[in-house]
């Protein structure tokens, strides 16, 4: 049986998941990964082209009408070992993930249980897979609405939470009939191969769950125009979104996208801004502020506005940057140096189009940041809608903050964005809150609350943040094509 690592010039090196087997790429490169804290190389992975992506694919599609054959409610207890086996693995998985991510080990180890939860929620929502009878207008005749897997589906995961997407797409995925071949980011895709071996410990057949490794445009234009490919589901950029939608359009492939956010927080002046600040600290640093969801553009009411600038920027000053694995460090490094190297010019922008910097706005200073990729948390005061800061996603630990004089003005000024995945809101009025159902335009909103959605809920995006949707019913749904039966028996 082949082997999932070996050692290579003292790195441990993956192999990639194809047909219950551990394999090289067909060209015999390799992509490196390193640790973002201090830039030593970590592991390499096979750097897959499109031979990979076929053999990949051509596994998939050999299994897929057997597995889809077998009763829900087998696959269901098959993925319900899966997330067991997650489970079983939590803590190496964890360590797995802040190495190569540099997300805290304290958030690694969430990103494993929720990942563990993707694969339980649809496995114990096998039975509950439905269709329709519906009453014809002809005599003697029913009409059946049958829903059947879309059969050879591709799931690409972004680099933030790469174990966790993986998951989230693998679970309603296989549940519903379908076999996926998944495509981990290239910057973070070692927890993910993990998947592979855990799979097999499962029970899962070989060729059911493929896990590869390589370059967008090679390997994965591959799995998105190739005929088999029947659905590809993609958390990621809006441009990759984009890029994904266009060419997935000659076969006319379903497409599933969860794309950049630009999160407006809203604070009115009857909303408790002890809360606020507490939601604010939390959902814009977690993750080194590299999650789609988090709050990207505050609109604090101006007669509250200094009362949580002061208690905000307190908060902020009291997150520890460090070491990901040490116990008691708030925020991490970037994920790597173009992306901090992103943060830190759209920041410089924001000052010379005339925002101030109350904190932060530059890397950590200390012997322990010499190597890494970091950038402190900053706050920026003085923003207006018109600046890059406040239209484009920052993804890191920026908060350019504006006052506003209603909830009219807070309003138009969330919607006035071309994104549309998340938005906050901060009020104990039920009138503005019911406005905010009708008008606000995002997919996903939390009112009085930090971010953070549930598996029984729906993850979805509005407008160049997405379309499609996952999680909950509604998620699983996505992963299944009606059939209409129309039974005549006079």
């Amino acid at each position: 049986m082949s082997m999932m690592k070996e050692s290579r010039d003292g790195l441990d090196h993956y192999r990639m998941f194809i047909h219950g087997e551990w394999v090289e790429s067909s060209s015999g490169t390799t992509i490196e990964v390193e640790n973002p804290t201090n830039e030593e190389l970590l592991y390499t992975v096979p750097n897959g082209n499109q031979e990979d992506a076929r053999k990949a694919l051509e596994s998939a599609a050999s299994v897929q009408k057997p597995w889809a054959a077998m009763p829900a409610v087998q696959r269901g207890e098959i993925l319900a070992r899966f997330a067991d086996k997650i489970r079983e693995n939590r803590v190496a998985l964890a360590r797995i993930l802040t190495l190569e991510m540099g997300k805290t080990l304290s958030l690694a180890l969430g990103e494993v249980d929720v990942a563990a939860d993707f694969i339980n929620f649809p496995a114990q929502a096998a039975r509950r897979i439905e269709g329709d009878l519906l009453p014809s207008d002809s005599p003697s005749e029913h009409i059946w609405i049958h829903k059947v897997p879309y059969g050879v589906t591709v799931g690409i995961a972004a680099w933030n939470f790469p174990f966790a997407l993986s998951c989230r797409k693998i679970g309603p995925a296989l549940t519903t009939g379908n076999v996926m071949v998944v495509k981990p980011p290239s910057v973070t895709p070692v927890a993910v191969l993990e998947l592979g071996r855990l799979a097999k410990e499962a029970g899962i057949p070989d060729g059911v769950l493929n896990i590869v490794t390589g370059g967008g445009s090679t390997m994965g234009e591959e799995l998105v125009t190739n005929k088999l490919t029947r659905l590809v589901t993609m958390t990621g950029s809006t441009a990759t979104g984009q890029d994904i939608f266009r060419k997935a359009a000659d076969n006319l492939t379903a497409v599933r996208l969860e794309l950049g956010g630009k999160a407006p927080f809203i604070l009115l002046e009857d909303g408790d801004v002890d809360k606020a600040v507490e939601a604010a600290t939390v959902s814009r640093h977690l993750n080194s502020g590299q999650v789609c969801t988090c709050p990207e553009r505050f609109y604090i009411h101006e007669k509250v506005y200094d009362e949580f600038l002061e208690k905000y920027t307190a908060a902020v000053s009291k997150l520890v940057i460090g070491d990901p694995m040490k116990e008691g460090t708030d925020i991490g490094p970037k994920v790597n140096a173009y992306e901090t190297e992103q943060l830190a010019k759209i920041v410089d922008k924001a000052v010379a189009q005339g925002a101030k910097v109350i904190t932060g706005g530059k890397r950590p200073q200390g012997a322990e940041f010499e190597k890494g990729h970091w950038y402190e948390p900053t706050i920026l005061t003085e923003c207006h809608n018109g600046m890059e800061v406040m239209r484009d996603e920052v993804f890191g630990v920026v908060s350019p903050i504006m006052k506003i004089s209603s909830f009219e003005q807070a309003l138009e000024l969330a919607n006035d964005s071309d994104y549309g995945l998340a938005a906050f809101l901060f009020t104990h009025d039920m009138r503005l809150i019911q406005r905010a159902v009708l008008d606000l335009e995002f997919g996903e909103i939390y009112v009085n609350r930090p971010m953070g959605e549930q598996r029984q809920g729906f993850h979805n995006g509005h407008k160049l943040s997405g379309t499609g949707g996952e999680d909950g019913k509604y998620g699983m749904d996505n992963y299944l094509e009606k059939k209409t039966f129309y039974v005549n028996f006079s």
